[in-house]
Parts: C-alpha cells; structure tokens; sequence
C-alpha cells in the first residue's frame, strides 16, 4: 500500500481537474493536494492517489467529482469583505442601474459565493437601502458542500467580524450554534452548484444587472480566466457591471468591458 502522490499521478490528478474546472495546480502546492486527497482515499477504501484517479474519472461514483472540487477548492470568506467595494455598489452601481433601466428591479449573481456571506451581505445591504420592490438574488460555487452551509445560515465568529452591530441585532438570532440568519434574508438569496467552466449551464442563466466575482479568477490560468469572463460577460445585460477582488485586474484578459473608476474603486461595464 502507498499514500505518496507520485509526480506523474500528480500531474495527471492535476490535468483532470484543469480540464472539469478551469483551477490550476502548481507543482508547490503537491502536498497540499496530497494532504486533501488524503481523506477522499480513506472514505472510499483505496489504497492509492493510483486507484483514485482512475475511481473519479468514472463518473459512476455518485458525487465524487463534487467531493473532489471541495477539496481542492478554498473557501475563506466573511461578511461585509472590501467594504470600499460594497459601498460603490450600493450608493453607485444599483443608481445607475435604476437610471438605465427605469425599473425598481434587480437581478444580481455572487459567483464563487462560497458559504453564503457575500450575497447575503448584499441582500441586507439591498434590504436597508430599500431601493428596488424587486430582487433577485443568486449565489453559486463549484462546491456542493458549501453551497449546503450557505442554505443553512449559520455562522460563527469569523464570518461575523465585521459585521455592524445594528445588522447583527436586526438580521441575526445567537444561538448555541452561532449566529443565524433571518430568514427574511435567506428567503431572497437563491443558492445552487455551478461550475464556472461550464458554458451550457451559465448560457442558461437569466441576464443580470450586477456580478459579483471576487478574489476567483486568481486560481484560473490565462485561458481558462478569458472563458471565464467571456462568460460573465454574456450573462450581463448591457449597462450591466462586474465586481472583482480589489486586487484584480482584466487588463490582461479582456477589453470587453469598460472600466470605470467610482471613488478609486474599479468596475467593469458591459457596454
């Protein structure tokens, strides 16, 4: 019996994964990968990353491949992340979008929303403000586990840390588990699995005015960023706007959008 991820069972774990998901591996995070996998190996009785690999490429294993996406993938996240951000969109982009819509409706995307707190942070934000009598609201990940935690609302501290306390009194309830999330706010917040490769099922989404796509595109090589974005891009309405991390940039991506500066915060419009 062997539990060492060999170099070119590695590379060939690492290809897979590429090709379902668009994430790329560099040879420094081996053991990183190794030591996720691990778990998978014990749970399904194999003795190998050899006996894995031939195991998830199948696809007649259940979920296997979601398990695997939920290894791989990193989900840190909390609530009310870049606050620079958040306040550009909800003073700036929801104004212009009432402007060039002349509709008091919404529609907004958090792709990659992980455990749920980006787009429940925007649903109370959205709630405050009072600005649209109509919302709609959809988070989504690659990871079938954490897309589950998101439906429950249940948080612990970290994901609270910046939370302002009159949201905390107004939206959530202590318990012995946590904080959990009104669900006035839950109820607005619809949450399901989507791989951002997979070009049939974005195609088949409805047009959004607003994405949120923060801090995602840093585990996406240059190929798989362009379809990525091609993408989001597609999915927008015109005069619709992309959020991505501060540290972000499409520069090098695409030209397809246009940039726009609000109080040194970057968004891109589909024009």
């Amino acid at each position: 019996m062997t539990m060492l991820l060999q170099d070119t069972t590695f590379k060939q774990l690492r290809d897979f994964i590429y090709e379902k998901s668009g994430i790329f591996i560099p040879e420094t995070k081996k053991y990183l990968l190794e030591k996720k996998l691990l778990t998978r190996l014990e749970q399904r009785n194999l003795h190998s990353f050899e006996e894995y690999l031939p195991y998830v490429r199948s696809g007649s294993n259940g979920d296997e491949l979601g398990k695997l996406f939920d290894a791989v993938t990193v989900n840190e996240t909390f609530f009310f992340r870049e606050p620079q951000q958040l306040e550009v969109f909800i003073e700036s982009l929801t104004k212009r979008i009432i402007e060039k819509r002349s509709s008091s409706e919404l529609k907004l995307w958090s792709a990659a929303s992980s455990t749920g707190e980006e787009p429940y942070t925007l649903a109370m934000m959205l709630l405050e403000k009072k600005l649209f009598t109509k919302m709609e609201i959809m988070g989504s990940d690659i990871s079938g586990e954490v897309v589950e935690a998101a439906k429950k609302g249940i948080y612990g501290s970290y994901s609270m840390r910046n939370v302002p306390e009159v949201y905390v009194q107004k939206y959530f309830t202590k318990n012995g588990l946590g904080y959990e999330l009104s669900p006035i706010v839950k109820n607005i917040v619809r949450f399901t699995v989507i791989n951002l490769m997979d070009e049939k099922k974005i195609r088949a989404l409805p047009s959004m005015d607003i994405i949120f796509c923060r801090n995602v595109l840093i585990y996406f090589d240059e190929k798989a960023k362009q379809k990525v974005v091609s993408l989001l891009y597609d999915t927008l309405r015109p005069g619709g706007f992309l959020i991505i991390g501060s540290a972000e940039s499409l520069h090098n991506i695409t030209r397809a959008f246009r940039p726009v500066l609000f109080d040194k915060v970057v968004a891109y419009e589909r024009v």
